[in-house]
C-alpha cells in the first residue's frame, strides 16, 4: 500500500508540472527514480500516463483521467493523515494561504500578529496575489476572496464587514477638472486603473445604476497592478481611481482624498476565508478560523 501511495504521489507531482524534472525537485529524488516510479505504475495499468518527448511531457486519455481522481484524493489524504497527527497536541506545521492584496482588515499585522502569538507552532506562509487560480492543486490550504468570486463548493466564512468600491480623487484635480456627476462622465476624465498583468485588460469598474450592477469600461491615462501606485498618483492630481473604501480610508480621513459619484456605489458582502469541504480541516487551519471567529477587528463596521 505504501509503494502504491507514493506512486500515486509521484504521478500527480509529474501531471501537475508536466516536467518529471521538477517533480523529482519537489519530491526530493532523483529524476531517474520518478522515470522508474511512472513506469512500474504505467506497467501495473496497462496504459501509458504521459505523452513523453525531448521537449514536452503531457498527460494521456488516461492518464487526464486518473489524475482529475488522484489528485484531490491525495490531497484529501494527506490533510487526513496531518490532521490525525495532530490530535492530542496543539496546532503545528505550516499554514498556507492565497490572500487577495485588497483584503486590507486580514492582512493587518495585528490580525495574523495576534494569531502567531496564540500559536508558536504553526508557521505561516501567505501569498498575496489577485490571480485567480485552484488553491487545491497549487496546495494552498485555504485562500482570502471577495465572497462574490469564491467557487460554490466551497465553505467560506466572513472575515470582514460589508465592503465598499469607491470612486476617488484629489482636492486639486477635481478643482481643476470638476467632479464627474454620473459613471457616464468619467470617459472625459483622466482615471487611473488597474490589471492583474499586462496580457489582461484594464479593470471594469463597476457602478449600480436604476438598481442595475453595471461595469463601465473607462479608458485609463495610467494603468497598473499596484494599488499602491494608484493611491499615491491620486493623491498627487493625476486623475480618479477606483479602489476598496478600506484602502482609501486613511486617505480621505486626511483630506488628501474625496469620494465621487458615491450614490452609484452602494456595500456588498465584503471577503471571506474559504477552503474545500472535500478536504479533512488540518489543525493549523482550524486554529486560523476559531481565531477569525473571535476577532473583532476584522468586523468593524464602514465609517459613514
Amino acid at each position: 500500500m505504501k509503494d502504491e501511495i507514493e506512486a500515486v504521489a509521484t504521478f500527480v507531482a509529474v501531471a501537475e508540472l508536466l516536467s518529471f524534472r521538477r517533480a523529482a525537485d519537489r519530491l526530493g529524488v532523483t529524476r531517474s527514480a520518478v522515470s522508474q516510479t511512472i513506469q512500474k505504475l504505467e506497467a501495473q495499468l496497462g496504459v501509458a500516463l504521459f505523452h513523453r518527448t525531448t521537449r514536452s511531457v503531457r498527460l494521456t486519455e488516461a492518464g487526464a483521467q486518473l489524475f482529475e481522481t488522484a489528485a484531490p484524493g491525495l490531497a484529501d489524504l494527506r490533510a487526513a493523515l496531518k490532521s490525525v497527527g495532530e490530535m492530542g497536541g496543539r496546532p503545528r506545521g505550516p499554514l498556507r494561504l492565497a490572500v487577495s492584496s485588497i483584503a486590507e482588515s486580514f492582512l493587518d499585522g495585528a490580525v495574523l500578529g495576534g494569531f502567531l502569538k496564540s500559536h508558536p507552532d504553526i508557521d505561516l506562509d501567505v501569498l498575496v496575489t489577485d490571480a485567480e487560480f485552484d488553491i487545491v492543486a497549487e496546495g494552498f490550504d485555504a485562500g482570502v476572496r471577495l465572497g462574490e468570486v469564491i467557487e460554490a463548493d466551497m465553505i467560506a466564512a466572513p472575515v470582514s464587514s460589508d465592503q465598499r468600491q469607491l470612486i476617488v480623487a484629489s482636492p486639486d484635480y477635481l478643482a481643476g477638472h470638476g467632479p464627474p456627476a454620473h459613471p457616464r462622465e468619467l470617459v472625459a476624465h483622466h482615471c487611473i486603473g488597474w490589471r492583474p498583468s499586462p496580457d489582461v485588460a484594464p479593470y471594469r469598474w463597476e457602478f449600480t445604476i436604476d438598481g442595475r450592477d453595471v461595469p463601465v469600461a473607462v479608458e485609463p491615462r495610467v494603468t497598473t497592478n499596484d494599488m499602491a501606485v494608484m493611491v499615491r498618483l491620486a493623491c498627487a492630481g493625476v486623475g480618479i481611481t477606483c479602489g476598496m473604501e478600506e484602502t482609501f480610508r486613511p486617505h480621505l480621513a486626511r483630506g488628501e482624498l474625496q469620494v465621487v459619484l458615491e450614490e452609484f456605489c452602494p456595500p456588498f458582502p465584503g471577503f471571506f476565508l474559504y477552503y474545500p469541504s472535500r478536504r479533512t480541516m488540518t489543525g493549523a487551519l482550524r486554529a486560523l478560523v476559531d481565531h477569525l471567529k473571535r476577532n473583532p477587528r476584522l468586523r468593524t463596521p464602514r465609517a459613514g
